[in-house]
């Protein structure tokens, strides 16, 4: 199996930019057609961003955003939607509610989705992985948690601590009131309608990944709708992940009760979804591609963006 420096260096030899171009679009085009090959002629779209080679970039940029459902049309339009659909997911996340329309979108075009990480697919990310009826992950994949992110004071917070914060001065508050001095500045700084909003972000994330694994993953499962919430909520339980990058590998995603396959499983299908993830970084880290939709047929969406020199 090529490594990254494997490709780097053929990528390199090509004679002129123009090869290169041509050796990147091919690299890929091939992996992923290879993809599709091993998953019994299966549609295969690689979705995947530039975050990790352009963090100076805004998560408008590399997030998962509503616009991406335009992507995602151009690169589906003419496919044969019966054959379902493997989707390659590399992301840091973004908007739960882009996620919804994603996976509204890929829904009804698709009665069957695999979603294959082959490193990263976090928050947002993960919401659409568990939207797929089996997820393929390797050693080292990761999913995340999804509680989601709420701007307060020009800074991204998790809504859990906001909740757990309000509670936690209600409590010193009952037990001694001489302590609402003391935590009066912090819940005005925090506006009066904070609260309200971070509980209904924790609870539509929650509801609505629950919803997506009963009918989709654990579709025919004795108790499914009990073991989809029971699924939503580890996942959506910031109190006990701690951070909101923290690393929840296939392991204790299999734990918790998703179908999860280990891509090590077919060393073909590892190399293909490798060699296409390596090609994709080397593209993202030589052009000014922010994020990428392919599909194997080489049809493509691009985002670039560029940040001007101060």
């Amino acid at each position: 199996m090529p490594s990254w420096n494997d490709l780097l260096s053929e990528f390199a030899g090509q004679a002129d930019d123009a090869a290169r171009s041509r050796w990147l679009n091919d690299r890929l085009t091939g992996a992923l057609a290879d993809v599709g090959q091993l998953r019994g002629g299966r549609n295969v779209i690689f979705y995947g961003s530039a975050y990790l080679q352009k963090p100076e970039l805004p998560p408008w940029a590399t997030g998962i955003s509503a616009e991406d459902v335009n992507a995602l049309m151009s690169v589906i339009h003419g496919m044969d939607c019966t054959k379902g659909l493997t989707l390659l997911v590399h992301t840091p996340g973004g908007s739960p509610t882009a996620a919804e329309t994603i996976v509204a979108y890929l829904r009804s075009k698709f009665d069957y989705i695999e979603v294959i990480v082959p490193t990263y697919a976090m928050s947002a990310g993960t919401m659409i992985s568990l939207a797929a009826n089996k997820i393929v992950m390797g050693r080292q994949s990761q999913l995340g948690p999804i509680d989601p992110q709420v701007n307060v004071g020009g800074r991204f917070v998790s809504a859990q601590a906001v909740v757990d914060q309000f509670n936690a001065a209600k409590d010193d508050i009952v037990q001694d009131t001489t302590l609402a001095h003391l935590w009066a500045p912090i819940l005005q700084s925090q506006g009066p309608s904070l609260l309200q909003e971070c509980q209904n972000a924790l609870a539509y994330g929650e509801r609505m990944v629950a919803t997506w694994l009963q009918f989709y993953m654990l579709n025919g499962a004795q108790d499914a709708q009990a073991k989809a919430e029971a699924i939503a909520r580890h996942f959506n339980d910031a109190a006990s992940h701690k951070s909101h990058g923290r690393r929840i590998d296939r392991d204790e995603a299999r734990a918790q009760g998703l179908d999860v396959d280990d891509l090590e499983d077919s060393q073909d299908l590892q190399e293909a979804v490798l060699t296409a993830y390596h090609v994709a970084t080397i593209t993202f880290d030589v052009s000014p591609t922010a994020k990428m939709f392919r599909n194997a047929a080489g049809q493509s969406f691009l985002k670039n963006v560029t940040i001007a020199s101060p």
